[in-house]
């Protein structure tokens, strides 16, 4: 435990972070009572939890549906070569070693897909949401989240050496479909895929992004940025554009017309990024019973598992198969093919 002098409620650790003005020991307190929800923990996710948590945060519940993987090594910091080898989820790793950092910290990871189902589950109570997620239809989910909620989020993206961020505070300026109303169609951007992706650029987005949460969480929000901030490190070009004014017209803020929330849009599969993989989830949320399906599988493929998923080789495809139902099929971003692969492995 850090110590405290006298009856002080903050605790020596953060003492630079209180000397700083912007924050001072009302907003060190203000940010040690916060509760923070983190969807998702890649390269923008292990960042943002790394610097909430040494900000001390009084709650960091990290949520993320993926396991960790050597090429994430090169950009997402938290994780390393043991993780690849005990094949471990992103978050329970991310806990693991958060809680080692900070003890006063709560520290939660879950194993879980953030969809319309179980957005409510996974985000109710929370003061503010970031994003780390890398697709437009999660998302879009967590706007919907945010502005029916009234809390909250900071948006952040990168791809190559670009990056972007900017706030969302419901109630006060724009939400993200006042921005983008729709995603954009695949192949239209360059994606990780494509244009791939270095460290830098990731640590710099989720920095910002973690700057603005801290002055929001430190009720500073005077000091907020209302404006896009988009960085090129390779071409050294830093720019910002004012946020549209709030759209009367955008379905989301304006006629408040949750639709990624009630699921009448969103997909169920999802091609990831830089992973020649697609994620298949049920949405009826059924879990699966893995040992079951080890037995099933094990007499037609290469097998690995843990208590937090199963991995099977089978017909030159990987697949990675989780406790609720989820399964990533590596080798293919063909969706159809990754479905018809999941239906004859899984089961429907």
């Amino acid at each position: 435990m850090s110590r405290q002098d006298g009856n002080d409620r903050v605790p020596s650790r953060y003492s630079r972070q209180v000397l700083f003005a912007g924050i001072g020991k009302e907003g060190q307190e203000r940010i040690i009572a916060a509760r923070v929800a983190l969807v998702g923990c890649g390269a923008l996710g292990a960042v943002q939890a790394s610097l909430l948590v040494r900000a001390g945060v009084g709650t960091l519940r990290i949520i993320d549906r993926d396991f960790v993987e050597e090429s994430n090594l090169q950009r997402q910091i938290l994780f390393d070569e043991e993780d690849v080898k005990g094949i471990l989820p992103k978050a329970i790793a991310a806990e693991k070693k958060l809680r080692a950092v900070n003890s006063l910290v709560k520290v939660e990871g879950l194993v879980e897909d953030v969809n319309a189902t179980s957005i409510g589950r996974l985000l109710d109570g929370f003061d503010l949401i970031i994003d780390a997620t890398d697709n437009f239809d999660a998302r879009f989910l967590v706007n919907d989240y945010s502005i029916k909620a009234g809390i909250p989020w900071v948006y952040g993206a990168c791809v190559g050496s670009y990056g972007l961020t900017f706030p969302i505070l419901p109630g006060e300026g724009a939400c993200l479909r006042c921005v983008f109303e729709n995603a954009p169609p695949p192949g239209a951007s360059p994606s990780c895929d494509t244009a791939g992706v270095i460290g830098p650029i990731v640590s710099t987005i989720a920095s910002l992004q973690v700057a603005e949460a801290l002055k929001i969480l430190s009720d500073r929000r005077d000091r907020v940025n209302r404006r896009i901030t988009m960085i090129d490190l390779w071409e050294n070009r830093h720019d910002t554009v004012d946020l549209p004014r709030p759209d009367p017209e955008c379905p989301c803020c304006g006629k408040r017309e949750f639709h990624y929330l009630d699921g009448s849009m969103g997909a169920d599969a999802t091609t990831l990024c830089g992973r020649n993989s697609v994620q298949i989830r049920r949405r009826e949320g059924a879990a699966i019973d893995l040992e079951d399906l080890a037995r099933r599988l094990e007499p037609i493929g290469r097998m690995e598992k843990n208590r937090f998923l199963l991995r099977a080789s089978i017909d030159g495809y990987q697949l990675t198969v989780f406790a609720d139902g989820r399964a990533i099929v590596n080798g293919t971003y063909d969706i159809a093919v990754a479905k018809s692969l999941y239906s004859r492995y899984i089961g429907n």
